[in-house]
């Protein structure tokens, strides 16, 4: 009898090849939209930074006095862009001003700067501005693609107020700190102070030191120090950013002559509910930790 001997069959069939073929397409489609999702994403942060170097480029220019003149930058939502203009006011027809495009599928989402202003002006020496506050761009159809500029007063600028990973943890310099809240402040009714060691409990009320927007909130008791274990503690509270949805508050407390001696909870009453902003501790370092009705906080 004759031995057959039989091939062994090499290739794919066509099964396999179908389903290679789809294997590859569905990681190919997935890659696709993974990279257009973070073009997009990368668009908005890109024109986040632009705009904060054409508002820097401004600041620069007026505190050098170029042509003996404060400089500044217009928003315009309507047409999508921002202008670099000359002067304190601006002009539309101006021949000095210089107009950047935001890209055609990014919007200014919300411009919210004191006084209701489209415009940043810088002052010249100090490079401070009077239209701080926020404004922000989004993608447009996709609103949780949100970033947002945040403009001090002092003429700084920032995208973020970077949290701490441990809600005790503790900011060394108490003196000058912003809390980002992430909740508005605009229904709020009583500044509360409790000072642990004595026991004492001391209140505000905060309703006269808003302005008639409640967009600014501007407290302090320098006048009228309060008294615990004979010596004065002193503090100064106001607004960087105020809207319908969000308060970024700054809080300096004074040192010196055993100001700073005592450890104290700060909090906003707000719809009856005593919210936790700061907490002062009585060490050498003078330390302050965020409370647990805040978003983050940093040290200026």
């Amino acid at each position: 009898m004759t031995n057959l001997k039989r091939k062994n069959k090499t290739g794919f069939t066509l099964i396999e090849l179908v389903i290679v073929i789809s294997i590859i397409f569905i990681v190919s489609a997935i890659s696709i939209v993974s990279f257009g999702l973070y073009e997009k994403k990368s668009a908005v942060e890109n024109s986040l930074e632009e705009i904060i170097a054409c508002l820097k480029s401004a600041q620069n220019k007026t505190l050098a006095s170029e042509e003996n003149s404060q400089w500044g930058v217009y928003f315009d939502p309507a047409q999508s862009d921002y202008v670099l203009f000359k002067g304190s006011i601006y002009n539309p027809e101006a021949v000095e001003n210089e107009i950047n495009e935001i890209p055609q599928r990014i919007e200014i989402n919300e411009i919210n700067l004191a006084g209701g202003e489209n415009k940043i002006v810088f002052k010249r020496l100090t490079g401070e501005t009077d239209q701080f506050g926020s404004i922000s761009l989004r993608l447009k159809g996709n609103p949780a693609e949100t970033k947002t500029i945040y403009i001090e007063d002092s003429g700084q600028f920032f995208t973020s107020l970077p949290g701490t990973p441990n809600g005790e943890s503790r900011e060394k310099d108490s003196r000058h700190v912003h809390f980002n809240l992430d909740w508005s402040i605009r229904n709020a009714t009583t500044l509360k102070f409790n000072f642990i060691d004595s026991g004492q409990i001391k209140t505000q009320d905060m309703a006269q030191f808003f302005n008639p927007e409640k967009t600014e909130f501007d407290w302090n008791n320098e006048t009228e120090p309060f008294v615990i274990d004979s010596g004065n503690q002193i503090f100064k509270i106001h607004s960087h950013f105020l809207d319908g949805s969000n308060t970024i508050l700054c809080i300096h407390r004074e040192r010196g002559e055993n100001q700073n001696n005592q450890e104290v909870f700060i909090y906003i009453i707000d719809s009856g509910t005593d919210k936790e902003i700061a907490h002062y501790f009585a060490d050498s370092e003078d330390s302050v930790a965020k409370g647990s009705y805040v978003s983050s906080f940093e040290p200026q």
